[in-house]
């Protein structure tokens, strides 16, 4: 069992920067894959990024490509998604979650399915 909390969601405008954290508890975050998703009133949840539990692998969703970057710090134990040159159609409730892997793994989760936690989620709201 983890425990995930996310936090740094809020009210910008267009083209500003964000940076959200999530962290965990009760468990290192060493031994999952990361994720980030993304659900807008009215929309199913979906991908934004993922990072495999070796770190050496990411994936972004094409419509943050370029602008978002995830990221972790184990020691911490914590994970990072920073947003820059945010638009409205980022406006979203943003939640990370983690996948439990025994393994190394090296492709990405990128459903929803895939992951086993989640935390309760953070508001972004972008304004034009």
């Amino acid at each position: 069992q983890v425990e995930l909390v996310e936090s740094g969601g809020g009210l910008v405008q267009a083209g500003d920067s964000l940076s959200l954290s999530c962290a965990a508890a009760r468990r290192p975050f060493s031994v999952f894959s990361l994720g980030w998703f993304r659900q807008a009133p009215g929309k199913e949840r979906e991908f934004v990024s993922a990072i495999t539990r070796s770190r050496s692998n990411t994936d972004y969703a094409d419509s943050v490509k370029g602008r978002f970057t995830i990221s972790t710090d184990n020691a911490k134990n914590t994970l990072y998604l920073r947003m820059n040159r945010l638009n409205p159609e980022d406006t979203a409730v943003y939640y990370c979650a983690a996948k439990s892997v025994s393994y190394f793994d090296t492709i990405p989760y990128t459903r929803p399915d895939d992951y086993d936690y989640w935390g309760q989620g953070t508001q972004v709201t972008v304004s034009s």
